[in-house]
């Protein structure tokens, strides 16, 4: 059966709608997670344990960028892609992006009265999301994810969420979200940047959503991050030329369509992939076809004392065929509890 794009984008939105129940927030400013360490001068990777996983990282990028290495690939062509939720930062128990929705839906309450009244936004608002699901769940879904997403300027959205991700934590963890990005994996690109690799955000979340935090936290800036996008209208808005986001689908950028928005953002098959889920399926199975050297590289969460454990049936970053697919394709399995001294900044 054919789904359209924007059927794909509500099932990938509604799992996370389904572990959603409360709202939190405190001020705490950002990290400025993309400084280097300064362990990283012998040591490249020092939050990864001396295992199998990490020696064939640094030696897919020694062997990649030695003039005279028959693996050499030049500079030009040293395109290394991110999945983000999952695989650069927490995506349990809901989806970062799902957590700003609907904590915007009740900030936004108040200047909408009739949503008290009016479903599915009464049951989102009151935190009973069984019922927002239960019938015409995908429906629902979108109501919310537009009313939350559209009908702003491209500036207001950005200062939103900009505002929010200073301010929102983790009732887990009590961090704010920039701060549960995974330290490894923030050593990975500066590793691969120290040796002249571009590194793309490749992910199924918002691309505007991403843009708010990615340069800060990641070191990747706005160009380089490819995401799912809504669309927009060019209008005018107080004598001043605007960008307004509209409620429809423009792109959606999750399992088969990453290799499709890679081909049409960046030009270039890339040479790394790393992702986490089923969603990266197709990224990693493109990535690791073509010729030369390549890698490819899943993120198994195996550790849940200090993040959690999930893979194949979860219904929130799901791994099976992934898993199953990675001995046959030569990709690595980096299983966080076993691989990683260390989970995130300062921890």
């Amino acid at each position: 059966m054919k789904i359209s794009r924007s059927a794909e984008l509500v099932r990938w939105l509604f799992v996370g709608f389904a572990f959603v129940f409360a709202a939190c927030s405190v001020g705490l400013s950002p990290h400025e997670a993309s400084k280097p360490d300064a362990a990283a001068a012998s040591d490249p990777l020092p939050s990864w344990n001396n295992t199998a996983e990490k020696t064939a990282i640094v030696d897919f990028v020694r062997n990649t960028t030695t003039i005279g290495s028959a693996d050499f690939v030049p500079p030009a062509e040293r395109i290394a892609v991110f999945d983000d939720d999952g695989t650069l930062w927490l995506e349990q128990p809901a989806y970062v992006q799902f957590i700003y929705a609907l904590q915007r839906l009740q900030a936004m309450a108040p200047r909408h009265p009739g949503w008290r009244s009016e479903e599915p936004y009464r049951s989102a608002l009151a935190g009973d999301m069984a019922s927002v699901l239960a019938s015409n769940g995908e429906a629902n879904a979108m109501k919310l994810i537009m009313a939350t997403h559209a009908g702003m300027s491209a500036d207001q959205f950005a200062a939103d969420v900009h505002d929010w991700l200073l301010s929102a934590r983790d009732k887990r963890f009590n961090r704010t979200y920039p701060e549960l990005v995974y330290e490894p994996m923030l050593e990975v690109l500066r590793y691969f940047r120290a040796n002249d690799f571009k590194t793309f955000i490749v992910s199924g979340g918002g691309v505007e959503f991403m843009r708010g935090f990615a340069e800060h936290t990641y070191g990747i800036p706005p160009e380089q991050v490819i995401g799912s996008s809504i669309q927009y209208l060019y209008t005018t808005v107080d004598g001043q030329p605007t960008l307004m986001r509209i409620g429809k689908l423009e792109n959606m950028d999750d399992g088969p369509g990453k290799p499709v928005t890679i081909q049409r953002v960046i030009g270039r098959k890339p040479i790394a992939a790393f992702g986490n889920s089923d969603g990266d399926l197709q990224m990693l199975e493109w990535t690791t076809s073509g010729k030369g050297a390549r890698l490819g590289v899943i993120i198994h969460h195996t550790d849940a004392a200090r993040e959690y454990a999930y893979d194949r049936t979860s219904k929130v970053g799901k791994s099976d065929k992934a898993l199953d697919a990675a001995p046959s394709h030569g990709w690595i399995v980096v299983d966080m509890r076993h691989d990683w001294n260390r989970m995130f900044p300062g921890k």
